[in-house]
């Protein structure tokens, strides 16, 4: 007889994800959502490759790779991390994607995750960047790693939430605007590279996506305390599934 998942886990570990409610008191979601980022060449048709993924429901978006004219990149979501080695791996086995060339440097993956304050984690966690990555309207797309250094570890808690506040200030504002919406996933012990996040910015047109970067880059986490980004992957939707 199968043991119950709680009674699998050693006590006192708590994988949940953290938030607070309105009224201030602890909530708790054991949910996220894994997110793939594939890259291809050698497709000289999409047509074939976003049919496939319709018919196969999948839930994500296929880019053209901005800078391949044969190229493609495919956003895959589920909330199953099996999902990934068994029923999309069947499916990228089969044609169209068997007559494809993977560029491996840059597969991405990582998973949805709280930062402890937010007041609605399913939101945050599911609904949030499903709605993102397949909102039509936002068809342009930035998807790139990126690896802290050890000394950001290091910092008080007061330091490290001046500078997550900074950073995370800026994107809320390019938000608010329209210009960019940003997907943000934990990739610890996910990616070869050793990288910490997956970051996805979207938006209607691609300029705002650079600028939102560029202003980035004056930030003190950026400047002083990221030790590696990218590569950084660039397209725009040739196919979304549709919006929950």
């Amino acid at each position: 007889m199968a043991l119950d998942i709680q009674e699998r886990r050693p006590a006192g570990i708590d994988l949940s994800e953290h938030g607070r409610s309105e009224g201030g008191q602890a909530i708790t979601l054991d949910a996220r959502l894994f997110i793939q980022v594939l890259v291809y060449t050698g497709c000289q048709d999409a047509r074939a490759a976003a049919q496939a993924l319709a018919e196969a429901g999948i839930e994500g978006a296929l880019y053209a790779d901005l800078n391949d004219p044969n190229g493609i990149g495919i956003v895959v979501l589920n909330q199953s991390a099996d999902y990934f080695v068994t029923e999309l791996r069947a499916l990228l086995q089969q044609h169209p994607f068997n007559g494809y060339s993977p560029r491996r440097a840059y597969t991405m993956f990582g998973r949805t995750y709280s930062i402890g304050y937010e007041n609605d984690l399913e939101e945050v966690l599911i609904a949030r960047p499903h709605r993102h990555v397949c909102n039509p309207d936002w068809s342009w797309a930035i998807w790139y790693p990126l690896r802290r250094t050890g000394e950001f570890e290091f910092l008080s808690n007061t330091e490290r939430r001046k500078v997550l506040m900074e950073h995370g200030g800026i994107g809320q504002a390019y938000g608010r605007a329209d210009h960019a919406h940003d997907v943000r996933l934990a990739c610890f012990g996910l990616d070869r590279n050793d990288n910490d996040f997956v970051v996805g910015l979207l938006g209607r047109e691609l300029h705002p996506l650079s600028a939102t970067i560029e202003r980035m880059r004056k930030t003190r986490q950026t400047a002083q305390y990221l030790g590696q980004m990218g590569p950084f992957f660039i397209g725009k939707a040739l196919w979304q599934s549709a919006m929950p």
